[in-house]
This record gives C-alpha cells, sequence and structure tokens, in this order.
C-alpha cells in the first residue's frame, strides 16, 4: 500500500539527500574513470580522435626510468608513431615517433616555447636561454651565446683548454689504474666535463677535491635530479598547493646556494676586470651592462651553461666507451685510423679530427643507439592551436619528440639494435637538426646552441682516451641497461681496465 499523502513531502526530502550523495559519488567515480582509463586521458576526452593511452599507462610509463622505451611501446601498440595522446593530471600531451610529424612539430613556429616546470621556474631557468618564452629576450640570449660561446672562433679558442682537460684525464685513468687496477669512467668524465665548462664559461678550473669544487658538484647532482623528477604538482593544482614531492622546498634550498656561489664569481670578475679587462663568457655579460642583463638574469643564464655543458658530454663518452670495451674490433679500426693519422709520437689535436672519420662515425653510432636526450630532454609548448598532420593541436598542448623510437625504427634504420659504425661512412646522415631521422641536439629554433662545441670536445677526448688506452672489461663486465634522469644514463656505470697503449 501507498503511504498517506501527508507523508509524500517528508519522505520525498529524506529521500533527497540520498540521492544526490548517490548522484555526487557517481559523477565522482566517472571522473575517476574518465582520469584514469580514458584513451587519451581526461584532458584529451573532448578530442578522441588522436590515438592514445589512458592517463594511468601514460603515468606509468613516465614514471619508468625507462620511459623512452615505454612511450615507445605504447605508440607502437597503439599504431600511434606519427602521434599519440595523452593526459597527465589536467596537462594535455602529444607525442611523435616518426620524423615527419618530429619535424612539423620542432621547425614550427607554433611550438616556439617549453613548458616550465616547477623545478624550472624555482630554479631561475625560466629567466635562461633553455627556458625563457620566445621574443626579445629569448633571441638576445640566443645571440649572445652564439656570437660569444659557440661560435667557430671561440671552440677553437678553447681547443688548448679542452686538450688539456683531456690529458688530465689520461692521467687520472692511468692513476686509479695503478691503484685500483680498474677505473669507474663516469666520475673522471663528469670532473673532466664539469672543468671544461667552469674554464669556458667562468674562465676558472676547479679542485674537486676541495671545498668549493665538492659544493659545486653536490649542486650540480641535486639540479639535476630536481629536473629530472616527475613532479605532479606540474600536473594537479592540488599537488601543486601540497609540495608532496618536495621539488619546490628543495629547489629553494638549492638555488639559494646557486646565488652564493654564482655570485661570487660574478663579482670575483668585477674587482678583476677594474685591472685586466674582460675575457670570458662572464666578462661579456657584464660588458652588456644591467640595462640589458640584470645581475639575477646573469646568475639564471651561467647557471643554466653548466647544466647544458656538462653530464650531456660526460654520459655521451661513457656510453662511447663501454661500446668500445664491448666491440674490440671497433675500437681496434679506431686506433689504427689514429695511428695512421695523427701517429704515436705527438698527442691527437682538434685540427687530425677532421681526418678521423671513423672515429666520427663512431660518435654517430652511439648517439643514434645511446641518445643522450631520447626524449629531446625538455619539450615544447604550442603558444597558439596548430595542425601537426591531419590532427587539431589546441594551445597549451605539451609536444615531445621521442628521438630513441625514431633511432630504433627498423623502417628507417637498418639492423637498428645492432652497433655499427660503418652505416655512417657508407651513408652521410646530418645530426645537427635538419634530418629528423637522427636528431640527438634537437631541430629548429630551440635546438642546443653548443651541439658543435659538445661534438667537438667528444671527438677530442675519444680521440686523446683512444689514442693513449686499450679498453678491456673489468671483472664484473658491461651492462648496458638504461636508467633516464635528465639525461639517458647507465644504470650502473661503466667500470673497466685501460692499458697503456706502446708508443
Amino acid at each position: 500500500m501507498f503511504p498517506p499523502a501527508d507523508d509524500s513531502p517528508s519522505i520525498l526530502v529524506l529521500l533527497l539527500p540520498n540521492a544526490t550523495a548517490f548522484s555526487f559519488h557517481l559523477l565522482l567515480l566517472f571522473l575517476a574513470a574518465a582520469f584514469l582509463f580514458f584513451p587519451g586521458g581526461i584532458a584529451w576526452t573532448h578530442r578522441s580522435h588522436i590515438p592514445g593511452p589512458s592517463s594511468l599507462a601514460a603515468a606509468v610509463a613516465l614514471s619508468s626510468t625507462t620511459a623512452h622505451r615505454a612511450l615507445a611501446a605504447l605508440s607502437s601498440s597503439l599504431a600511434a608513431n606519427r602521434l599519440m595522446a595523452f593526459s597527465l593530471g589536467f596537462s594535455r600531451f602529444i607525442i611523435s615517433s616518426h620524423p615527419e610529424t618530429a619535424k612539423e612539430i620542432l621547425n614550427s613556429s607554433a611550438f616556439a616555447d617549453r613548458p616550465v616546470k616547477e623545478s624550472a621556474r624555482e630554479l631561475l631557468f625560466h629567466r635562461a636561454m633553455g627556458f625563457a618564452p620566445f621574443g626579445e629576450y629569448w633571441r638576445n640570449l640566443r645571440r649572445i651565446s652564439s656570437t660569444h660561446l659557440f661560435c667557430p672562433q671561440r671552440i677553437e679558442a678553447f681547443g688548448d683548454r679542452r686538450r688539456e682537460i683531456g690529458e688530465w684525464m689520461v692521467e687520472e685513468v692511468r692513476v686509479l689504474m695503478g691503484k685500483q687496477g680498474k677505473v669507474e669512467m663516469k666520475e673522471v668524465l663528469h670532473f673532466g666535463a664539469l672543468n671544461n665548462v667552469m674554464m669556458s664559461v667562468f674562465g676558472k678550473k676547479i679542485d674537486f677535491d676541495k671545498g668549493e669544487g665538492i659544493e659545486l658538484e653536490k649542486m650540480v647532482r641535486e639540479g639535476y635530479e630536481l629536473l629530472g623528477i616527475l613532479n605532479w604538482a606540474d600536473h594537479l593544482p592540488l599537488f601543486r598547493w601540497m609540495d608532496l614531492q618536495g621539488v619546490r622546498r628543495r629547489s629553494r634550498i638549492l638555488v639559494g646556494k646557486v646565488n652564493v656561489f654564482v655570485g661570487k664569481i660574478i663579482e670575483e670578475h668585477k674587482m678583476r676586470r677594474r685591472i685586466n679587462g674582460f675575457g670570458d663568457f662572464v666578462d661579456v655579460l657584464l660588458d652588456l651592462g644591467k640595462e640589458k642583463i640584470s645581475d639575477s638574469d646573469m646568475v639564471a643564464i651561467l647557471w643554466e651553461m653548466i647544466f647544458r655543458g656538462t653530464d650531456t658530454v660526460a654520459i655521451l663518452l661513457e656510453w662511447i666507451l663501454a661500446r668500445m670495451v664491448l666491440h674490440p674490433d671497433i675500437q681496434a679500426n679506431a686506433q689504427a685510423e689514429i695511428d695512421a693519422y695523427v701517429g704515436k709520437s705527438r698527442v691527437v689535436s682538434d685540427a687530425d679530427i677532421p681526418n678521423l672519420h671513423y672515429l666520427q662515425s663512431i660518435v654517430k653510432e652511439s648517439l643514434r643507439m645511446h641518445p643522450p636526450g631520447p626524449l629531446l630532454s625538455w619539450a615544447r609548448l604550442a603558444i597558439h592551436d596548430v595542425h601537426v598532420g591531419n590532427y587539431f593541436i589546441p594551445a597549451g598542448t605539451t609536444a615531445m619528440v621521442n628521438m630513441w623510437a625514431i633511432t630504433h625504427d627498423e623502417s628507417i634504420w637498418s639492423d637498428p639494435n645492432e652497433f655499427k659504425p660503418e652505416r655512417f661512412l657508407k651513408n652521410h646522415v646530418s645530426i645537427m637538426g635538419s634530418d629528423l631521422r637522427m636528431a640527438p641536439f634537437g631541430s629548429g629554433r630551440r635546438v642546443c646552441p653548443g651541439k658543435a662545441m659538445g661534438l667537438a670536445t667528444v671527438h677530442l677526448w675519444l680521440a686523446q682516451l683512444l689514442q693513449s688506452f686499450k679498453w678491456f672489461p673489468s671483472i664484473s663486465g658491461v651492462d648496458l641497461s638504461e636508467c633516464l634522469k635528465m639525461s639517458l644514463e647507465m644504470k650502473n656505470h661503466l667500470v673497466c681496465c685501460a692499458v697503456h697503449r706502446d708508443p
């Protein structure tokens, strides 16, 4: 039987909150499902024609220590090599694993900016060249660095310093072999690369066994870790407010130390200029005056130079030496080439490198197999609506290029998982950004400005190390397992044996 009519309103009042609560919970369940499981994620729910994984799958992939491989597998499984869409929280992403769409992204004026992560902003990099928004300030920084730091004349002028640091590394390897019978190369290469930057940019050599050097080393490592973290505060407003991962707190502590360290060097240069004039990159910035570059901007610019020029060189050389240990025939061919063009009576120099074609091919093949920035390190940001291929990409979308996936695509490269430097002797492939089959330094407006200097350094140091030693595996062997942080590192660093070659 139905209840009396006068009871109906009271029952409705009792039922209404429950119905509202049920609807609210249902809505939350739907949003959670869309957030985690909808193809492309919640940020792409209205543009689902672009193939893509769920937010959960994308988050798992990007959190992996081999994110480049995980994303490549997702793109392949979804037949989305040309373009794949996904979300992280409320952030919209696309990723290309194909040269054609990669070229569209990297060379498009629509993707002229970089997304500024919280760590990058807190570490001042939004005022440096890497993350500064496209515009007059960025163009001015690019012009200054191209003219005064990365131009051919400056690269050539730094040749003697590079050679001296290479000779220091050779001696360090000899000493460590004498003491331990083996050598962990990452530490030797890292300190060499860091001193190369300090000499080139600051005109100052650092002793890493003493206070200042130890402090700088700690700051660099902390900075790399902070920039490499997948920080959920960049994608979820609640996390941004709470700073659950502590990225903001750690970044602010680090930037205080950076201000003191770099500020001290700037003051030293100001004092020195009164006596000796100017000579290095710090002096160039000081010469521009505060109306063009403020002191705080100068700290950001100089601090970024340390990051952009240190670990990329060290990590690449470690991968190359690992390959030399694993492929003694290739190592022997490179040493025979050095002996033929340089001989054993003098130390190899920059002037010899153009004649060492096989050595250059080894570097290229290592960049193909083990690109230091497999996801091209720092992504791009769509500053307005744009089309990539047939797909509409709205403003605010973060675009990535999986260069590792491209350089390991068997439809582009024959035997992509085989280490074959000879492939570059037969076919010329530019690695400077014009050929997107292999662009380890990026392409377009945001191509790495120091690519020529980085290559000059790697070529020379590799030639010096191969001229001086024969490289053998240690008892632990060589493990090519990868670990993607800010750069693609060896998970277990190379420990090997170096035997001095007879003169």
